[in-house]
């Protein structure tokens, strides 16, 4: 029996990625950054194309069809019109956009067909001058997003919220998921946009734009939200529906390399933070700000979404559907009996949601609902045998031990316990910003040290960066505030009670990041200012290594979770081979390093000169 085969791919934005499905079911999803080492690698991903052939052993030939994420001419358009409407202003951004445009952009299809034939070159088959490239698509940006949310979901029948920065004109829009079928709403145009407004603040606050947002969410809970009354008097109209309109005087984004306007600054009363600059409680407070406002757009939106429709389901996508705070107070309004949010909600999931447009719409196949969702944990990326690991571990000479799983868990459980810290290198890597077991890094929630540790000696990051739990599936509901499963990190839950520690009256006194260092709970490594956490509910089904890992943990200690953090350093892209686990491994102070089942103490390896000419290969967000 033929099987179908579609490529969905992502790329010349950021966050380039692809994905293959076969016969409608997602078999490889992967992003060109974690093989180029460029993090939000926007280049074509021909890498990731690359390993998903290979990985599933076809060639290009044997693909059915490609679709692309959006429709690029319509962009184009978008463009045009903003910088005419604010000429001659803006003439220098506009100057370096059309350059771009002009040489790539505008003619994408005949580009993109020129990159698939060089990638037949690069793999190493015959290539003829009239090869044959499969069908090539293009999709609506939005209802790239809007498939990834509902097509993968365990849903019937689902409401589908995409919110982001923008995408060709559309930076909000909603939708209904049917079965196999996908019906627009409304939508928000651009420049009104809620991810471009966070995303002003963001670099505001001296964060990289489509990167440092998490951090922007990170910081708010050290400071006081004084602000949000004057963001909603100057900045953006919200209406009781959720439906907002920014003033465009305050904002730079349409017409500029800038994304605020020297309004913007005169309102708040100070200029851009600069990235070396220190945080302030000033900037503690603009973030807290900025949050609630986004928090109740949310909320608002969902709430007449459902009073419009009566639909009980939600999907959300799009890069604001990361916010992970926002969408934890949306749960906790309980609005919908049920919500389901897509792992790799930025332009990189829009490759998969763009496979599946061309699965379930342009062919018209009918969905198969799997009750959990279809994304298999995300772990849908490069997975490396115990053979090729030690083939590599003993070309460097690096010392190891093989352990039996069993046997492992047991002692990486007795490591942390220790108060180490431990690479963890197990499986197929994650496709998605959040490690999630797959390429982690992971300690003992109980450590007072372990967040700054983690921090400052690891990940070579800002000191009040939280770090988020991994906790067994059937254990969640015993330690937070949460009452449904939360696999994919994308849920920020109060602790329970009985787990925090209650601030004295000079603690309570105490601003920004002075409290960081006053343990809150009796979970300190994981617990945010707020007696909050980032939550993963990790379950047997979708990772056993890792679920049985924690299971030995708990064995131990009567802890049933672990500190999690991405298999990186600051401004790094996750890792993806064994090569960067190793190499990342050597870099920092890292204690052990788990490969598969091959154990690596750092007292054992090969002495390295110490040199940190290695920070220069990653701009640092």
């Amino acid at each position: 029996m033929t099987k179908n085969y579609i490529l969905g791919i992502s790329c010349f934005y950021h966050d380039s990625a692809a994905t293959l499905i076969c016969d409608g079911e997602i078999i490889s999803s992967v992003q060109e950054e974690r093989f180029s080492r460029k993090k939000h690698d926007s280049r074509f991903p021909k890498n990731s194309i690359k390993y998903c052939l290979n990985a599933n052993k076809i060639d290009l030939k044997d693909v059915d069809l490609i679709v692309y994420y959006e429709k690029p001419l319509l962009t184009f358009e978008r463009l045009l019109e903003t910088y005419l409407g604010s000429a001659p202003r803006g003439m220098r951004s506009f100057i370096a956009a059309m350059q771009v445009w002009l040489k790539e952009k505008l003619f994408l299809k005949s580009n993109l067909k020129k990159e698939f034939k060089n990638l037949e070159k690069d793999i190493g088959n015959e290539v003829k001058s009239k090869i044959k490239i499969p069908e090539l698509l293009f999709s609506e940006h939005h209802y790239s997003h809007a498939a990834a949310a509902f097509f993968p979901s365990p849903f019937e029948k689902s409401l589908i919220l995409c919110m982001d920065g923008v995408g060709e004109w559309t930076t909000t829009s909603a939708w209904v998921g049917e079965n196999n079928k996908i019906k627009p709403l409304w939508e928000i145009s651009f420049p009104h946009s809620l991810g471009l407004l966070y995303s002003s603040f963001t670099y505001y606050c001296g964060f990289k734009v489509n990167s440092g947002e998490y951090k922007l969410m990170g910081l708010a809970p050290y400071g006081d939200p004084k602000y949000v009354k004057k963001i909603k008097e100057h900045l953006i109209d919200i209406k009781d529906d959720g439906t907002f309109k920014l003033d465009i005087r305050f904002f730079k984004f349409h017409r500029g390399f800038r994304m605020t306007s020297s309004k913007f600054h005169k309102l708040f009363g100070e200029k851009p933070r600069k990235s070396e600059d220190d945080l302030t409680q000033f900037h503690m407070d603009i973030a807290a700000s900025i949050q609630v406002v986004t928090q109740e757009i949310v909320i608002k939106l969902a709430k007449s979404l459902y009073k419009e429709t009566g639909i009980k389901n939600l999907c959300l996508s799009g890069g604001v559907a990361l916010n992970c705070v926002a969408n934890g107070k949306l749960i906790k309004e309980k609005i919908f009996d049920d919500i389901w949010i897509q792992p790799a909600s930025g332009d990189a999931g829009s490759a998969l949601g763009a496979a599946l447009i061309g699965w379930h719409d342009y062919l018209k196949k009918p969905r198969e609902i799997n009750p959990n969702d279809s994304m298999k944990g995300t772990y849908l990326g490069c997975n490396f045998s115990n053979k090729e690991i030690k083939t590599y571990l003993k070309k460097i000479n690096a010392p190891h031990n093989e352990l039996k799983d069993n046997d492992l868990f047991d002692k990486i459980a007795e490591i942390i316990n220790e108060g180490k810290v431990v690479g963890w290198f197990n499986g197929p890597m994650e496709f998605g910003p959040r490690a999630l077991g797959g390429r982690s890094i992971i300690g003992d929630p109980r450590n007072k040290k372990m967040q700054s540790v983690m921090n400052l000696k690891i990940k070579y990051r800002e000191s009040f960066r939280p770090f988020a739990p991994s906790v067994l599936e059937e254990d969640f509901s015993k330690e937070f505030e949460l009452e449904v499963k939360s696999p994919y990190m994308l849920l920020v839950a109060p602790l329970k009670n009985e787990n925090c520690i209650a601030m004295n009256d000079n603690q309570e006194k105490l601003f920004g990041i002075e409290k960081l260092n006053i343990p809150r709970s009796n979970l300190p490594a994981i617990t945010h200012v707020d007696y909050s956490a980032r939550v993963q509910t990790v379950s047997n089904e979708t990772n056993p290594r890792y679920y049985g890992l924690i299971k030995a943990f708990k064995k131990r200690t009567g802890c049933s979770m672990l500190v999690n953090t991405s298999f990186n350093v600051r401004g790094e892209p996750i890792v993806c081979t064994p090569q960067d686990a190793y190499r990342c491994f050597m870099r920092t102070e890292m204690d052990v390093l788990v490969l598969q089942n091959q154990i690596l103490f750092k007292e054992e390896q090969p002495k390295v000169e110490k040199n940190e000419t290695w920070r220069q290969e990653f701009d640092l967000d």
